[in-house]
């Protein structure tokens, strides 16, 4: 029916041979008033028109009016909008399957009920995918209320793209278009006993699966919304429900690529993203239990699936923090984490053509850390010295325009410092240097001439 759905879900415009709709936009709903407007208002005004869209939104037990909110736009637009109304599951998965049972759009785009789309999103996603074939198209997205989105994806539009050589591992989420063909060849469907990040096997899975995936990046198609009491799931959910959820995901990420460069491509997102964030400024003040629960966790997914390849990819401030947690080094770990949070970068160690930055536990035989883990590899030393480095004194000297400066500056290395070489960057004088109220330096003694 369109409308609120009755318990069997049936549409009386499911009539035989009906025209499908393009796509069918699915809506995972709980308790996101007043959010839920501007996204219902934003699918109401797309540009692909009404006749080619469907909505199908799943209230999962609100509380807070989003149902009746629902039933509003449904009645408003019985044409488009379908309401199913059912109790509440713990996460989007299960409103997510239920909208993928009913949908009948050539295409489906999920949709986060707190987030909105750009006016012409659909009718511009779907017109790539049919003009290049394609199976999934990433629309550009782009982050409200200082949401954080990965960006790197979008600096351009891409007919084709790989999973394994592109940056589309660090855009999992499934607010993005897929051939419902695909969907249901495959069987693709959200676990619904993960409750963070049950989109990512989704979309990993469909990606794996595509024949064509593609990137639409010269218009924002999605808005995707913080809100003002940071009450998206993601950002409510604690250390521990967030790794065991991620060990799912790397699980069935591993699942579908066979080990080697592609399956370290997919899997590099979830070490530098998900389980880095479990060991950030906060880890030191977890209870002592759940820090060592975390190292061990971290520990077994480091064993499973962190190759050489990953982990000399890896920065080492992250990689002195795993190998950290791979060793148990707990306390060790929570000093590092808090010794470079305070005072930033450590000192480093040159030793001939190698540089090592000496974190807690550095050549620590009780915790037998292999120098690799502590090695800088590939990385710009220069701006980890600029953060460790401290001023001291300068002095100048001024003949006509001739400036001569000498500073004095402490930096934190030690060891093979014969091979240092310390140049200023050069660059032009800013504008600012001349404009009203900015002051110069008197001159003092002109500098000996050679």
């Amino acid at each position: 029916m369109t409308g609120p759905a009755d318990a069997t879900g049936a549409r009386p415009s499911d009539a035989a041979g009906a025209r499908p709709p393009d796509v069918t936009v699915i809506v995972a709903v709980y308790n996101t008033m007043p959010y839920l407007t501007e996204c219902l208002n934003s699918l109401m005004a797309q540009s692909i028109g009404l006749d080619r869209l469907e909505v199908i939104a799943v209230d999962d037990g609100s509380t807070d009016g989003s149902g009746p909110e629902l039933d509003r736009f449904a009645a408003t637009y019985p044409d488009t909008v379908t309401v199913l109304h059912q109790a509440n599951s713990g996460g989007p998965a299960a409103p997510s399957n239920r909208g993928l049972e009913r949908a009948t759009g050539r295409f489906v785009f999920f949709v986060g009920s707190d987030d909105r789309l750009g006016d012409e999103a659909l009718e511009r996603l779907v017109a790539y995918a049919d003009e290049h074939g394609s199976d999934i198209v990433v629309g550009r997205a782009v982050g409200v209320n200082g949401r954080y989105v990965h960006q790197k994806l979008y600096e351009r539009n891409a007919p084709d793209i790989s999973l394994y050589d592109s940056p589309l591992p660090f855009t999992l989420a499934n607010t993005k278009l897929f051939r419902r063909a695909l969907v249901e060849e495959h069987g693709l469907r959200f676990p619904e006993d993960l409750p963070v990040g049950s989109d990512q096997p989704f979309t990993i899975e469909a990606c794996v699966r595509a024949r064509r995936i593609s990137v639409l990046a010269d218009y924002i198609c999605y808005y995707a919304v913080k809100r003002g009491d940071a009450s998206n799931i993601t950002y409510r959910a604690d250390h521990l429900s967030r790794l065991r959820c991620t060990a799912r995901i790397m699980g069935h990420a591993a699942g579908l690529v066979e080990p080697g460069p592609r399956r370290d491509a997919l899997l590099s997102r979830h070490f530098t993203w998900e389980l880095s964030k479990l060991l950030l400024a906060d880890f030191p003040d977890l209870p002592a239990v759940t820090r060592k629960s975390l190292c061990d966790g971290i520990a077994e997914l480091l064993d499973a699936y962190y190759t050489d390849a990953l982990r000399d990819g890896t920065g080492v401030r992250r990689r002195v923090r795993f190998g950290l947690a791979r060793q148990g080094a707990v306390e060790a770990l929570s000093r590092a984490i808090t010794e470079e949070t305070r005072r930033g970068a450590p000192p480093f160690l040159l030793e001939g053509d190698r540089a090592f930055a000496v974190y807690p536990g550095f050549r620590d035989p009780t915790i037998g850390l292999d120098d690799r883990y502590y090695e800088v590899l590939g990385e710009s030393v220069a701006g980890r010295l600029a953060t460790g480095t401290t001023f001291e004194s300068a002095d100048w000297d001024q003949h006509g325009e001739d400036l001569g400066v000498t500073v004095r500056l402490r930096l934190g290395v030690t060891g093979d410092t014969s091979s240092v070489t310390v140049a200023l960057a050069q660059g032009a004088m800013p504008q600012s240097a001349d404009r009203p109220g900015a002051r110069r330096l008197p001159p003092t003694q002109p500098r000996p001439r050679s």
